[in-house]
């Protein structure tokens, strides 16, 4: 029997090369209009936590500008994310430059979402469990509830998902990753346009 770890990389190749070649008209439209609307670059790019907390450069479409207030800060998330860029989130086209990643073997088609750097020194060790396996497109938590979780409840099902994965599980979560993303269920937070910030292990959020 093929080792479950071979398969997976398997099954992130070959997935994220189709992806690719696929979705690759998808994309270039996206890119064309992103950079009428909002200038160059079309990707947004961000160092997070990959496996091991290993820190790899993501690959995002962007859907927020670069609008600051008077004091040269960064307006919130709500101001700066665009008609299109809301547009982008609902249906995960921002999602797919990370095919890229996966091919790469920065990510996995399936686990933990990758999370920012600073995230890493406040994980408990609970919480750390998660970075046991490749970071992925989708995940336990994703079909689960996505930014409609709080932390806390992600942490526990990423955590879940390290423990029980398999590819029958991986199989299932992208199928169901498809269905949900036909319906464009929990793609904010209640509170807000994107998920809160992580400030600690007691899973409060701040803004």
């Amino acid at each position: 029997m093929i080792p479950y770890r071979t398969a997976k990389r398997a099954l992130d190749i070959a997935g994220s090369a189709i992806g690719l070649f696929i979705f690759s008209p998808v994309m270039l439209w996206a890119a064309i209009r992103i950079m009428r609307e909002m200038r160059a670059p079309a990707i947004f790019r961000q160092t997070r936590a990959g496996m091991n907390g290993k820190p790899f450069s993501i690959c995002k479409f962007r859907s927020m500008t670069d609008a600051r207030d008077e004091a040269g800060k960064l307006k919130n998330d709500s101001e700066r994310l665009t008609p299109f860029g809301k547009w982008l989130r609902s249906t995960s086209i921002d999602e797919l430059p990370q095919l890229w990643n996966v091919l790469k073997g920065d990510m996995s088609l399936v686990g933990p979402r990758p999370l920012l750097m600073d995230y890493v020194r406040l994980y408990s060790a609970p919480q750390r469990v998660r970075l046991d396996a490749p970071p992925g497109m989708t995940g336990w938590a994703q079909i689960n509830g996505r930014n409609a979780l709080s932390w806390p409840e992600k942490f526990a099902m990423d955590a879940w998902y390290v423990k029980h994965a398999s590819m029958a599980l991986d199989l299932k979560i992208i199928f169901l990753t498809i269905k949900k993303t036909l319906v464009r269920e929990g793609i904010s937070s209640p509170e807000e346009v994107t998920m809160p910030r992580f400030t600690g292990e007691n899973g409060r959020q701040s803004g």
